[in-house]
């Protein structure tokens, strides 16, 4: 995307989060069971946001992470609970790099209008980075598969319609997609820390019909890959935007706050960890956007976990540090649930968990590299 066009999309954005997505409401939404606000999404939908990682073919706008990245950036710096990376990212890229072109037809316009909303249910253990801990299965029949077992840490699964499952056959991973109230599925919401929740995914010979099946075999797990990774980025950019609002938060607070008859900011301790503080921010910022651009070039799998793993974790790091030194910069406040400096600790708390965090991908890089090198 031309400079100036991005240049755009990020004023929009911007506007659109200063119109209508104060901290207020975002504790208004938090612990709700609905989570967000749907006729939000319907917006972010008209303006073209949920369809931008989805192909124009399907009724999205084609454009690359590096677009998706400046959405998810400002939605960080918001503190916005829509599910933008769980749905329109992560599901959304699972089901565009499947093989049946009917369901994409069928499924990927609604996504991008706001009218379906999807999550990918993958996950079943703690820690896991790929699909080498499935164990659902899916048991052959004449009209499909019957899928039982249980998903676990299924983001935006608050108010998805749908949900693209994961399981194992006997011939290999199956990729496909149950409705919310289909027979034999249950769901579970469990709150995190954020105020928003995870969703545990019951299946119960949960019939996934032959028409609805994404991919199998080496097509699943491929779409499933490139999904994860695609995710980690955009997660990596929404983690962008909450260290960013935080450390401007804790560098206003400096220059207003006042001890023995001078603004903190004056301190020399201070000024040091605020200055570890942006470097940190800007090691995040140069990884993110190096990153972006060598992702939307569509590198070949190992070397695209690689640059995800590397972008996740530098950015799970600094934004954890970053959101904790701004709680102990704000002092006794910060410690306050009223205060919003908390919030932001929270989120990237989350966030920086959520699809592997710093260590596991430091540890996913590292073998990838011993692999490349052999």
């Amino acid at each position: 995307m031309p400079s100036e066009h991005a240049a755009l999309l990020k004023d929009s954005v911007a506007d659109f989060i200063e119109r209508g997505m104060d901290i207020a409401r975002v504790r208004a939404l938090r612990d709700t069971p609905g989570e967000y606000d749907r006729a939000v999404w319907r917006q972010m939908a008209d303006l073209g946001w949920l369809g931008i990682s989805i192909p124009e073919a399907y009724g999205g706008m084609g454009l690359g992470l590096s677009e998706a990245a400046i959405v998810a950036e400002g939605l960080g710096r918001a503190l916005a609970p829509e599910p933008y990376t769980a749905c329109a990212v992560l599901a959304a890229s699972a089901i565009a790099a499947s093989d049946n072109e009917a369901l994409k037809q069928d499924l990927l316009p609604a996504i991008a209008a706001g009218e379906r909303i999807a999550a990918l249910a993958w996950q079943e253990e703690p820690g896991a980075l790929d699909a080498g801990h499935i164990a659902a299965r899916a048991t052959p029949f004449e009209g499909g598969y019957r899928i039982s077992g249980a998903k676990r840490y299924v983001s935006g699964a608050a108010g998805a319609d749908a949900y693209v499952v994961a399981a194992r056959s006997d011939a290999g991973l199956v990729l496909g997609v149950v409705e919310r109230d289909a027979a034999g599925v249950s769901l579970e919401l469990q709150a995190i820390a954020d105020g928003r929740h995870f969703g545990t995914l019951a299946l119960d010979d949960a019939v996934l019909p032959r028409e609805k099946i994404a991919a199998t075999g080496e097509a699943a797990g491929a779409a499933l890959a490139r999904a994860l990774d695609r995710a980690s980025a955009i997660a990596s950019a929404e983690l962008y935007g909450v260290m960013s609002r935080a450390l401007e938060m804790s560098v206003d607070y400096m220059k207003t706050r006042v001890q023995f008859g001078k603004p903190i900011g004056s301190f020399q301790a201070l000024q040091h960890r605020a200055v570890d503080l942006y470097i940190q921010q800007q090691l995040a910022s140069a990884v993110l956007d190096d990153s972006l651009r060598a992702l939307d070039a569509e590198p070949e799998a190992g070397v695209r976990a690689g640059i995800a793993s590397r972008l996740k974790a530098r950015c799970s790091d600094a934004a954890v540090r970053i959101t904790r030194e701004a709680i102990q910069i704000h002092g006794a406040i910060g410690f306050t649930d009223e205060y919003d400096a908390g919030l932001y600790l929270k989120r990237a708390l989350v966030l920086a968990a959520w699809l592997g965090n710093g260590a596991q991908h430091r540890r996913r890089y590292a073998s990838l590299a011993l692999k490349a090198q052999a």
